[in-house]
């Protein structure tokens, strides 16, 4: 007998979502499948293999369904929002990323989103490779007394096998469930005190993101570029940049653009850390002592 792999019982879980979606706003249009079908120019065949969750669907004909109903291909595969969260929302897109950043403050501030209990000597260390998150948060840890911890060997422990596999078995989907589910672990576990180093992409990742916010004091570990390259081109390690560590000079070029991209693609996310470290041109020591002084006292 067939046994069903991980990805296609989530890919049937979505197609069935789907097929739900569409037809809930059939139904809230008041539309018959044979009315859509007309609007469309998909077939009423096409259409109810797509509703029972069989169809093989293109984004060309999710186009042409949407249009029909009248919504947008946004509204078909996003959770349509409570009224009052749809107001919000529409309020909050007015807001420019500084007032974005402020109405953020004031709900976390008055709604206890960023007041989980022990958040503040809980330290999570994001930032890119080569920043110095390792060697720091090590250090740092020592000196508050408190474990320290790497975030990716505890999704492995999560998932009870290797980055590699995971993702090889999962995806990316099912790394960040295990993820997800590694950190609210640690949080319950290290209520005392924890310094933890992060994946360079978690800030990536918006739920995963608050997740972390919610639970730890999170501090941006930051370099130069030029920093981060020496230091991963240190360590033997260039994933995921366009190099392989060796010398020839267009690689490493390849891969130090590889890097300023992701920084200006990730600043934003990053800057919204509770305190940044800069440790550009800064020593171990000079840079620990910066750390030290940016997260909250040992309680």
């Amino acid at each position: 007998m067939q046994t069903s792999t991980p990805e296609a019982l989530d890919n049937r879980a979505t197609l069935a979502e789907l097929g739900a979606r569409v037809r809930a706003w059939r139904a809230r249009r008041g539309m018959t499948r044979k009315q859509l079908a007309a609007d469309s120019g998909l077939s009423e065949r096409f259409l109810a293999d797509v509703e029972g969750g069989k169809g093989n669907v293109s984004i060309n004909s999710l186009e042409a369904a949407a249009r029909a109903l009248n919504i947008t291909i946004l509204d078909l595969l996003q959770d349509a929002p409570r009224p009052v969260l749809a107001r919000a929302t529409g309020l909050l897109g007015r807001l420019d990323d500084t007032q974005l950043e402020q109405a953020y403050t004031l709900l976390a501030a008055s709604f206890g989103l960023a007041d989980a209990q022990g958040r503040e000597q809980r330290i999570a260390l994001v930032g890119l490779r080569g920043a110095g998150k390792s060697t720091l948060g090590a250090q740092l840890a020592a000196d508050r007394g408190v474990p320290f911890i790497e975030l990716d060997r505890e999704i492995e422990r999560e998932a009870g096998t290797s980055m590699n596999e995971i993702l090889l078995l999962h995806g990316q989907a099912g790394y960040r469930r295990y993820e997800r589910r590694a950190l609210l672990r640690i949080a319950e576990e290290h209520a005392q005190g924890v310094v933890m180093t992060t994946g360079g992409s978690i800030v990536s990742e918006r739920e995963t993101f608050e997740l972390l916010q919610s639970h730890f004091y999170c501090v941006w570990v930051k370099a130069s570029p030029e920093e981060h390259m020496s230091r991963v081109v240190a360590q033997g390690d260039l994933r995921p940049f366009n190099a392989s560590g060796s010398d020839d000079s267009h690689a490493m070029g390849e891969a130090l653009d590889d890097i300023r991209r992701i920084l200006a693609s990730r600043e934003a996310l990053y800057a919204r850390a509770d305190a940044v470290v800069d440790t550009a041109a800064r020593s171990v020591k000079q840079s620990l002592k910066d750390l030290q002084r940016a997260v909250p006292a040992v309680a």
